[in-house]
């Protein structure tokens, strides 16, 4: 029997879903061509329309808020109460660009002295999105819609393992009235990403995945002269100074590693902790995460469930194992469920250090990593020891002080006594190998624009 292309598996009980199969040459040039027709209608729309679609957008989306998540849980384990609240976070994200996007869209007078000059915000045409399958909507939409606003058309090409739920996002925008061709899904493989980018009608590509996946893309359009927006990963801090209100953050910092079973780039991953409540902190954390409830993701009081897939978990539970075999201490959990599907227990690593896997790579999943510093600056500096810089945690009560430190920390993004989020409100993104752009607010809906300048003349001088 011949294997499909892809197959999906519900990663908590490790039973096959579905069966797809790449599309071909002729169906991939169907797809591009349709999105290169669609585009130059769609960008000369009025964009007080466009805007009037994300409205529909965010009504069609929570109208099937139900189907949506029960799709998402299915394909990578995302318990049924987060993958609920992910449908409506892409809902309130349509509400916001449709409010606020059309302003930032417009027109901007240019101080020159001439008789006029203005600055436009132009679409490039259609656009090559390659998105990750821990936030199957919300990944793909916190770039489409604001690019979709601008007057572009989108290519998706999504994780393997959530197909399903890429088609049935395709299918909402259509049925919130999008043109067919703005928005359109493609099933290829890896391999074919090159061929996509390079094609004469993809006007830029956008990335949210891996280093290594990143660094394939952005090479390939450099060699395309063609802009591209990289989100990769991350290895976020969360530094807890001495004053800071422990109960806060023990709670934030749960929330902070453990939400979406730890599958979040910018999750906290290494808890950085001053020596005078590196004790307290540590006793609260490690108590709370041996009560977290690990288990069926479609049951109400499950807080954790499954890795989206098996390899995943493997890779997970050998940074572990060779976190412990070089000193780290195993404060909770380390180890797998003999239990169907791709569970993880919630960990809690002590004793970390640079050098170990806790510290210097990337832990997708439910595992957090205690460093001890002394004080303020060496939390920084070991915050910074990172080649990742994504975004940051900072718990403290002194706020003079926490905005001093938050200019020193190397992340895009430092959420001060609060856990990190993304907000339409708030751009997201990284620096060093964490990627380069924005996503969001006012600079994500500006990053695939033609910014135009028009400088008007007096001719009768």
């Amino acid at each position: 029997m011949t294997r499909p292309d892809i197959q999906t598996i519900n990663p908590a009980t490790g039973e096959p879903l579905e069966e797809f199969a790449f599309q071909s040459e002729s169906q991939v040039e169907a797809v591009l061509r349709r999105a290169e027709q669609a585009f130059h209608p769609w960008r000369d729309t009025r964009i007080e329309e466009r805007a009037s679609r994300l409205t529909s957008l965010a009504q069609t989306l929570r109208a099937n808020k139900e189907k949506l998540a029960r799709t998402m849980t299915l394909e990578m384990g995302k318990i049924i109460g987060e993958a609920e609240a992910e449908v409506e976070k892409c809902a309130r994200e349509a509400d916001w660009y449709a409010a606020h996007g059309p302003a930032m869209l417009a027109d901007e007078q240019a101080p020159v002295e001439e008789l006029e000059s203005y600055v436009s915000f132009l679409p490039l045409g259609p656009l090559l999105a390659v998105m990750p399958w821990n936030f199957p909507l919300w990944q793909v939409t916190r770039f489409a819609i604001p690019a979709l606003l601008a007057g572009n058309a989108v290519v998706l090409k999504h994780a393997p393992n959530v197909q399903r739920s890429a088609l049935e996002l395709e299918r909402v925008f259509r049925e919130a009235g999008f043109p067919e061709g703005v928005f359109q899904n493609l099933i290829i493989a890896t391999e074919q990403i090159q061929r996509v980018i390079h094609d004469r009608r993809i006007a830029g590509v956008t990335l949210t995945g891996s280093v290594r996946a990143g660094t394939a893309v952005a090479s390939e359009a450099g060699r395309a002269l063609k802009k591209s927006v990289l989100e990769l990963g991350g290895s976020d801090a969360f530094i807890v100074l001495e004053d800071a209100d422990i109960d806060g953050a023990v709670q934030a910092g749960m929330k902070a590693r453990f939400a979406n079973a730890g599958q979040v780039c910018i999750a906290a991953k290494r808890f950085i902790l001053t020596e005078p409540v590196a004790d307290e902190f540590e006793r609260r954390f490690v108590a709370a995460t041996a009560q977290l409830k690990v288990g069926d993701p479609f049951e109400r009081e499950t807080q954790i469930g499954p890795l989206a897939r098996q390899d995943l978990r493997e890779a997970l539970h050998k940074q572990v194992q060779n976190s412990v075999q070089a000193g780290a201490k195993l404060l909770t959990g380390g180890t797998t469920r003999n239990a169907r599907g791709f569970f993880y227990e919630p960990t809690v690593l002590g004793c970390v250090h640079p050098g170990m896997a806790a510290s210097d790579e990337e832990t997708f999943g439910p595992v957090a990593a205690f460093l001890r510093v002394r004080d303020a600056d060496e939390a920084v500096q070991l915050a910074n020891r990172s080649e990742y810089g994504l975004s940051s945690n900072l718990w403290t009560q002194d706020l003079r002080r926490a905005r001093e430190l938050a200019r020193r920390i190397e992340a895009g993004s430092v959420f001060i006594n609060s856990t990190s989020a993304s907000d339409p409100r708030i751009p997201i993104g990284g620096v060093k190998r964490s990627g380069y752009g924005r996503e969001l607010s006012y600079f994500g809906l500006r990053e695939f624009v033609n910014v135009q300048t028009v400088w008007i003349g007096n001719s009768r001088k």
